[in-house]
């Protein structure tokens, strides 16, 4: 999956000078070809000092030789195109204990909802359509993520995720146990297609779903899930990232500032367009005003650094409606 070599020669001259240890860099595609342009194009790590390994076989088989030898990686980046469920628990398996699994994936239809037949052969969950979409996909990916390592016996910290609506990215970190209680983290949600009521409930204590503002008659839930119910993102890490020497892109700074300030720590998001419509306002309210308002109602709250113009909260809907239409009234201050 390495392609060309660009990821590659990213790591080696922007990450390894800042690494404690002499970096070794094994970089793989499968396609015969490319191993000419990997040559070439990451000529200039080997002359840096590091240690590089070039080959041209399956994801599966290089993994699987790694394995059987005994060797670790203390970082994977599988770039794969499509859905890299398969390759989840060699991965894994090769991964040092603290590791870091920087995982992507472009198959954008199953986890959103408009595929569900492969959201199932992929992901082994139901997904619908919903309005915060990207974060749905995010943590239906980080919850197969999950149940791969427990199988294995380990246990994962979610370090960043993040979409721009075609590829999906998480990066999580190895542990060598669970810690405790982290099996509560996986889940299901449920929102409801008639009025946009949300919930969520974990795997541990499943119960029938309570009831929405809606008619019983008119009540229909759509359920997502398994899904990964805890954190996105590590502000402590998301920070670190941000103050490394290196130069980074304006639209990295942002980005990476945007998630610091969200650690996804709730599950249910709502879009303020989706609020405003059903009020009928004119405009959606301003997020600050919104977040600064849930707050005063002793409510947590905060901007999604995942998907633009949505908030994140525990208040629920009849209130959060409520807020929005105090809003209005008061011109949106």
């Amino acid at each position: 999956m390495a392609g060309c070599g660009v990821r590659a020669l990213r790591w080696g001259h922007e990450a390894a000078p800042l690494a404690a240890v002499a970096a070794r860099i094994s970089a793989n595609d499968a396609d015969p070809e490319r191993l000419i342009w990997l040559e070439s194009n990451l000529a200039s790590l080997r002359s840096a000092g590091v240690a590089l390994t070039l080959s041209t076989r399956s994801a599966e088989g290089l993994l699987a030789e790694a394995f059987l030898a005994g060797q670790t990686f203390d970082f994977i980046d599988l770039d794969a195109f499509g859905s890299p469920g398969a390759l989840l628990q060699p991965a894994l398996k090769t991964l040092a204990f603290g590791g870091i699994l920087f995982l992507a994936s472009t198959d954008g239809r199953s986890p959103t909802g408009h595929d569900r037949p492969g959201a199932v052969r992929h992901l082994g969950a139901s997904a619908r359509v919903h309005p915060a979409s990207w974060e749905l996909a995010l943590r239906q990916q980080l919850g197969l993520i999950a149940r791969e390592a427990w199988m294995l016996g380990f246990g994962l910290e979610p370090l960043c995720s993040f979409s721009e609506g075609r590829t999906f990215r998480i990066a999580v970190r190895l542990r060598k146990r669970p810690c405790p209680g982290e099996e509560a983290q996986l889940g299901m949600l449920a929102r409801c297609s008639t009025c946009g009521a949300q919930q969520h409930q974990t795997l541990l204590k499943m119960r029938q779903w309570s009831s929405c503002n809606c008619l019983e008659s008119e009540a229909h839930l759509a359920i997502h899930g398994p899904l990964w119910l805890g954190p996105l993102q590590d502000s402590d890490f998301l920070a670190d990232l941000a103050g490394f020497s290196i130069s980074l892109a304006p639209k990295t700074h942002h980005l990476l500032r945007r998630l610091q300030e969200d650690a996804a720590d709730l599950p249910m998001v709502w879009s303020t367009a989706e609020l405003a419509q059903r009020l009928r306002l004119a405009g959606p309210p301003p997020l600050a005003a919104l977040v600064k308002a849930l707050r005063c109602r002793g409510h947590r709250a905060a901007v999604s650094g995942v998907m633009a113009s949505q908030v994140r909260t525990d208040a629920g809907l009849p209130e959060l409606l409520q807020v929005c239409r105090d809003l209005d009234e008061e011109g949106f201050k």
